[in-house]
């Protein structure tokens, strides 16, 4: 059964933080679908993994295209993603299902700390998916670095 991971944003931007955990997603050999709510949000998000940090590159592609299955990792706003993730990233308050926690190696669900909406539909989904029986490890960068706060 796999575990959801909460990454409560309050430093640095998605922009920068999920890059990170994507790189480490592949290390372990995942495929990964990045789920949002909002298609221009998806592509702007697209447009910031190609331009990518300068010590790497994340081989990846918006879902409609022609090779889809092939990606390693896939934004999408789809709950079901093509390429078959081992791993689903939630952005801008994305739903994630109970079920799907247990199916998959890894859930993460990133919010703005800084974005009280974000904040109160984080607790919701926190609540939501232990009630629901899922295991939960929230993580925040308040101190500097990432330090796990919290386990269920």
């Amino acid at each position: 059964m796999g575990a959801v991971y909460f990454y409560h944003l309050t430093r640095q931007p998605l922009e920068r933080t999920l890059p990170a955990l994507l790189d480490k997603a592949q290390q372990a050999g995942w495929r990964i679908a990045v789920r949002g709510t909002d298609p221009a949000r998806l592509d702007w998000l697209d447009e910031k993994l190609w331009l990518g940090p300068e010590e790497g590159f994340l081989p990846h592609g918006r879902a409609g295209g022609p090779h889809d299955q092939a990606q390693p990792i896939l934004l999408t706003t789809e709950a079901k993603a093509a390429n078959d993730p081992a791993c689903v990233m939630a952005v801008d308050g994305a739903v994630v299902d109970p079920s799907e926690v247990g199916a998959l190696e890894r859930v993460c669900i990133l919010f703005d700390g800084n974005d009280d909406q974000a904040v109160q539909q984080a607790r919701g989904q926190w609540k939501d998916l232990t009630d629901a029986g899922c295991s939960a490890q929230y993580w925040s960068e308040e101190s500097g670095r990432w330090e796990k706060k919290a386990e269920a």
